[in-house]
């Protein structure tokens, strides 16, 4: 008689951690089947819901939703395991009950652990915690030790020998263009080297948007949006003639209320 192979999600913002993470697993537990790899958390609840993981590696850091927003709408669904580079945590994690938790970079041996503690847990068929009172204890933790960035308020732009000054109040929208960040407003846009990323975390995440991974729009800017017969969506902005696409994964914040 077969048994069902375990299923597994992984959420984490970085390209690198994830690849690492899986290919660790692979040797770890060979038998495992990730079934999704996610790169924020709105994604990784889509997944969940979706796909009915046994088991989710959660970042704790990630955009849009971090990994503790994730482990709520997960509570109760599948056997949670955080990773993060933040070690000052752990002790409440194991405390109020998580499967577990990796610190980055994380070690084979540590892993190996890990693997062990779920394969013990799934066997026993214990149910998947309830992980309110976790992510509640991990949530006022992680406000003591993290300081957020400043708020960006200006963006310079060098065109030929000129400096461009746009206030952020201006800007429709910031978009990833190779290796520079695409700005817009109304009447003007320029080029700069600045990475989106590093560009998101200066900005209100309730005054701009993200809808896909290389782009943030000013969400008092978006005239509508408009779904096609395959279940697109594009952004029609009110000043601004430009349509922008959204990414299936970002969809949800267009959801009719």
């Amino acid at each position: 008689m077969s048994t069902k192979p375990v299923r597994a999600l992984i959420a984490d913002d970085e390209d690198l951690p994830r690849a690492e993470l899986r290919h660790m697993l692979q040797l770890a537990w060979p038998e495992l089947d990730v079934v999704a790899e996610c790169e924020h958390g709105p994604a990784a609840v889509e997944a969940i819901d979706a796909l009915k993981p046994d088991l989710a590696f959660l970042d704790i850091r990630m955009p849009g939703r971090s990994g503790l927003d994730v482990a709520r709408a997960a509570s109760g669904l599948c056997h949670i395991v955080f990773t993060t580079a933040y070690d000052s945590h752990a002790v409440a994690a194991f405390e109020a009950g998580a499967v577990d938790y990796l610190l980055k970079p994380i070690a084979a041996q540590r892993l190996a652990q890990t693997v062990q503690r779920l394969q013990q847990q799934l066997a026993s068929h214990s149910s998947a915690p309830l992980l309110e009172p976790l992510v509640q204890l991990l949530a006022a933790q992680l406000q003591v030790p993290h300081t957020s960035a400043p708020r960006l308020r200006w963006v310079s732009a060098g065109v030929g020998d000129t400096i461009k000054l746009f206030s952020v109040d201006e800007v429709l929208f910031f978009q990833s263009d190779e290796k520079y960040t695409r700005v817009v407003t109304t009447r003007d846009e320029a080029h700069i080297r600045k990475p989106l990323k590093e560009i998101a975390e200066g900005l209100d995440p309730d005054e701009f948007w993200q809808v896909h991974r290389g782009l943030l729009v000013r969400a008092s800017a978006i005239a509508r949006a408009q779904r096609d017969e395959l279940g697109r969506i594009t952004l029609q902005l009110k000043q601004h003639a430009e349509k922008l696409a959204v990414s299936q994964a970002w969809s949800w914040r267009f959801k009719p209320m």
